[in-house]
Formats: C-alpha cells, sequence, structure tokens
C-alpha cells in the first residue's frame, strides 16, 4: 500500500490554491496537461505524487514558477 507523504500533500495544498486563485476547474487544469480531472484531484489530495514534468506543466499553465511549490516547505 502507498503512503502519501506530507510533502505530496503540501505540494497538493499549493497546487488547489494557485489552480482556485486563477478561477480554474480542476477540468480546465486536467486538459492543460492532457490528464483527467480525477488525476488532478489525487495530486491535491497528495494522494498521488506529481512527476517532474507534470509539475513543470502545471506550474506554466498557472503561470507562475515550480519554486511555488516548495517555498518554505519543511521537509519530513
Amino acid at each position: 500500500m502507498k503512503r502519501v507523504s506530507k510533502l505530496d500533500k503540501e505540494i497538493g495544498k499549493r497546487l488547489k490554491e494557485e489552480r482556485q486563485r486563477l478561477g480554474l476547474s480542476q477540468t480546465d487544469l486536467a486538459k492543460a496537461i492532457k490528464v483527467t480531472f480525477q488525476q488532478i484531484q489525487k495530486y491535491e489530495n497528495g494522494t498521488n505524487r506529481i512527476a517532474a514534468g507534470n509539475l513543470y506543466l502545471l506550474a506554466k499553465r498557472l503561470g507562475t514558477s515550480i519554486d511555488v511549490f516548495f517555498f518554505n516547505i519543511e521537509t519530513p
């Protein structure tokens, strides 16, 4: 069974905050990086880890730097 890490949860939380800040739906964001909205849900819940390539695409679509997902983060 896969464990959800605190880091994955925090990155997911930040993804959700950025998405909501722009007023994007999970479906809008999913289409932009060619995944399902369910996958975005899993990213935001920290259930699935975001691959580096997808993290880059998400940051690009959100108009931000990848740094926003890691800035001032406490590592487990």
